[in-house]
């Protein structure tokens, strides 16, 4: 297999792209201070965040001031689903726009959050684009605000999600993608990023338990699903290792895997969200295990993050085909339906840098 062919990574035609963009703005007592309440701050610059987005074509803009983490889906119909910790917005890049403030009577956020989801067709294509849009929109803003020295933490987050068993189900189309790191996209667009960006790769998966996984591991009428998860465990492990995959987690407590850096991010867990933390400088095994043999989930979330090397000089598409070879040989040993079963891989994409008042 030559090289160039060995960099591109064949998927599915029915991948789906997502890109959405958060910009965290610090809420300080100065900030507060030329305001009478917190209520009237979010609402008089929520009111700023949506008439200046509208000028920067801007479509889907949400402001966040519960300090509730935003999680972005694909769907065919638009939702906002909120829980204790977070809200889950699912909607269609190609229809949906919406404008909306979500805060808490009488709370002080300890960040407002503006969060711009892309819209439109060929999102990985005009990725850099919006970036630009926000970017600007950004420059404008920072003005408009009454205290002047805030720092603007930006994460752009992009991920392709499809069904690794595509092919099983009579999905026969493919498309070669040449994955490459957004710094080096970005750069081909014309869209500057600070020299200290942050940059994180990798790759999440949910198996469902299901009913025939089970049957086929555990004791009938049984408590203890130790011997399951230890199964999924030492199969995932092997799988991984035999495609020098070194980054690796799996969570089975119910709780929503967050991945960051754990060079620069505090790595600390809540009630909804297990923190993952991967140094993707380090070559040594990093493994993350989170699961309790007295309690069944109904998905196993398993994650696979890239290294600083994966990232360079076309290396990511060589990495996601060791990922998916990978996940092939596990789900291989699992015995899994291909054709009645789906397995939905996650490739994320995240940068993170700070923005000062220009």
């Amino acid at each position: 297999m030559s090289l160039s062919h060995q960099q591109k990574v064949y998927i599915s035609k029915d991948v789906r792209s997502n890109q959405y963009i958060t910009a965290e703005i610090k809420v300080t007592d100065a900030l507060l201070a030329h305001y009478p309440d917190h209520n009237t701050c979010y609402q008089t610059l929520s009111h700023v965040i949506f008439n200046l987005a509208e000028q920067e074509e801007l479509y889907n803009v949400h402001v966040i001031t519960n300090d509730k983490l935003p999680v972005v889906r694909f769907h065919t119909e638009a939702y906002c689903f909120p829980t204790a910790e977070q809200i889950i917005f699912f909607y269609n890049p190609e229809y949906h726009e919406a404008q909306s403030l979500h805060s808490k009577d009488d709370y002080r956020a300890r960040k407002i959050r503006i969060v711009f989801l892309a819209t439109g067709e060929d999102i990985r294509i005009n990725s850099a684009n919006f970036h630009i849009k926000v970017q600007s929109f950004l420059t404008k803003l920072m003005p408009q605000l009454p205290e002047k020295d805030l720092t603007i933490k930006i994460r752009d987050h992009q991920h392709l999600s499809y069904d690794l068993f595509a092919k099983a189900k009579g999905n026969k189309e493919s498309y070669g993608y040449k994955l490459r790191a957004i710094s080096d996209r970005y750069k081909a667009r014309k869209c500057p990023l600070p020299e200290g960006h942050g940059s994180l790769c990798y790759v999440t998966v949910k198996l469902p338990l299901s009913r025939k996984l089970k049957q086929a591991i555990l004791a009938e009428h049984t408590n203890d699903f130790t011997p399951l998860y230890q199964k999924l465990e030492d199969a995932f492990i092997q799988a991984t290792s035999a495609k020098q995959l070194k980054r690796i987690a799996m969570v089975a407590n119910g709780l929503t895997p967050l991945v960051r850096n754990s060079k620069y991010d505090q790595v600390e867990g809540t009630d909804e969200v297990q923190m993952l933390g991967f140094d993707p400088n380090v070559e040594e095994q990093q493994f993350i295990r989170h699961w309790d043999g007295n309690r069944l989930v109904e998905t196993v979330n398993f994650t696979i993050a890239a290294g600083v090397k994966d990232c360079k000089d076309g290396g990511l598409g060589r990495y996601l085909n060791r990922v998916e070879d990978a996940l092939k040989s596990f789900t291989s040993e699992l015995g899994l339906d291909k054709s009645r079963e789906e397995l939905i891989v996650r490739f994320h994409q995240h940068i993170s840098y700070q923005k000062s008042e220009l």
